[in-house]
C-alpha cells in the first residue's frame, strides 16, 4: 500500500502527515479521508484550482493529467513543473511526497475572509 507524505502545511497539517493510501484513489480522497481537509470548492469535479498540490516526489507514478486539468493548472496559484489538481491526481503504487500550497484562489472558503 502506498503512503502519502504530506509536507507540514500551516493551516491544515501543521506537523505534516504520512496517511496510508489506496492505490486507484485520488490525492484529494486520500487527504480528505485523513482529516487534512484540502479545499475542494468545485466537489472534485475539475472545474476550480483549489485542491492544487506540488508532487514533490513520485509524480510519474501518477496518472497522467488530461487537458481540462492542464487548462485549470494554469490558473493555479503557486504553479510548478509537478502541479496536480489532488481530485484528479490518482495514487499509483508508489510513495508520494505531496506539498499543499499555502494559498489558493478560493475566494469562497466558508469561515473564512
Amino acid at each position: 500500500m502506498p503512503q502519502i507524505i504530506v509536507l507540514p502545511h500551516i493551516e491544515l497539517c501543521p506537523e505534516g502527515a504520512a496517511i496510508e493510501a489506496n492505490t486507484g484513489d485520488s490525492i484529494c480522497d486520500t487527504l480528505l479521508n485523513h482529516d487534512i481537509d484540502i479545499d475542494h470548492a468545485c466537489d472534485k469535479v475539475c472545474a476550480c484550482t483549489t485542491c492544487h498540490v506540488i508532487v514533490r516526489e513520485g509524480y510519474k507514478s501518477l496518472n497522467p493529467a488530461e487537458e481540462s486539468e492542464e487548462d485549470l493548472l494554469d490558473k493555479a496559484w503557486g504553479l510548478e513543473p509537478l502541479s496536480r489538481l489532488s481530485c484528479q491526481a490518482i495514487v499509483g503504487d508508489s510513495d508520494l511526497v505531496v506539498e499543499i500550497p499555502k494559498y489558493s484562489i478560493n475566494m469562497a472558503k466558508e469561515g473564512k475572509r
